[in-house]
């Protein structure tokens, strides 16, 4: 039985946190080899907020480098670079121009981050549709995304949905992939872990940066256990586990704080140790392989498109 293809992106954006790890990298590890697996390192979508190139280059060599340290088989999985493909952009103004603007002016992303004051540039207000172009040029199946993501798979379903019904069956409506029980991780302030918030404790860090992370994580005295310090924490290990380290040091939140950087630097040590063996060259020579595989079905599937929509002569 053939398998379904799986599709996840990364965006290049910044340092690797745990809210990375167990929101999609680990889900993503756990999954992909039960999938045809495509891990794409989505660089045009960081150019929305991203205006380093230096940067920019920095951060797709180390996203790649987390996978591969997490435990992603880069010959199991086809790995490659957004901006090597040329039809993500080309199939992303074709969608753009089935969907109106009041259709796109209801993405929850777009308004949350216009909010939080990021510039509302054109490239933030069409993300959704390159990620669409990104999900169904190559006959996604299935789409693992965090909670706060899902409705931009529902916008690639939409959109498969508007060029199939107005030139024919063309494009798969694929499901989004949720895993509900770590879709969201708080972060030090008990808000989502977020870059933007400054409120993250790095997945590749030192034991040092790890412990002080760790350590500034808003506390409160609600319940039986600081939330935030237990939320983490039971992401880590089993809640059977850690359920009598509270109960003895109710109250003692230096105590528990310095139990969860332990863990978390247990977790991390040998991921961070494989990571440093991997080199730049490495990393290119995977993404040149893995857009050597991308390249030839977004091409297949692109010549049909243009097909129907009337440009190819």
């Amino acid at each position: 039985m053939q398998k379904k293809r799986l599709l996840t992106g990364v965006q290049p954006s910044g340092t690797t946190h745990i809210g990375n790890y167990f929101g999609a990298l680990k889900p993503f590890v756990a999954a992909y080899g039960d999938y045809e697996s495509m891990l794409m390192v989505a660089d045009y979508h960081a150019l929305t907020t991203l205006k380093d190139p230096r940067e920019v280059r920095d951060n797709v060599l180390n996203a790649v480098k987390d996978y591969i340290a997490i435990g992603v088989d880069p010959k199991r999985a086809t790995i490659f670079q957004q901006s090597a493909i040329p039809e993500h952009t080309e199939l992303a103004w074709i969608l753009e121009c089935q969907v109106t603007v009041p259709f796109l002016m209801q993405a929850h992303a777009y308004k949350d981050k216009v909010a939080k004051g990021l510039e509302a540039n054109a490239g933030l207000f069409c993300y959704p549709m390159l990620m669409a172009a990104d999900i169904l040029l190559y006959d996604t199946d299935v789409v693992p995304v965090g909670a706060d993501q899902r409705q931009h798979v529902e916008y690639a379903r939409e959109a498969a949905a508007k060029f199939n019904a107005a030139y024919g069956d063309t494009f798969k409506e694929p499901e989004e992939k949720i895993l509900r029980s770590v879709a969201i991780v708080p972060g030090t302030d008990g808000k989502k872990m977020s870059k933007s918030y400054g409120n993250t404790i790095p997945l590749f860090g030192n034991a040092d940066e790890i412990h002080k992370a760790v350590m500034g994580i808003l506390t409160d005295s609600k319940g039986e256990s600081p939330e935030n310090v237990y939320a983490i924490h039971r992401l880590i290990k089993d809640e059977t586990e850690i359920a009598s380290l509270y109960k003895a040091n109710k109250g003692k939140y230096k105590v528990v704080k310095e139990a969860l950087a332990a863990d978390i630097e247990a977790l991390v040590a040998p991921m961070r140790e494989r990571r440093e063996s991997i080199s730049d060259a490495d990393v290119i020579r995977i993404l040149k392989d893995g857009a050597q595989k991308a390249r030839g079905q977004a091409e297949a599937k692109m010549k049909i498109v243009r097909e129907k929509v009337g440009v190819t002569i």
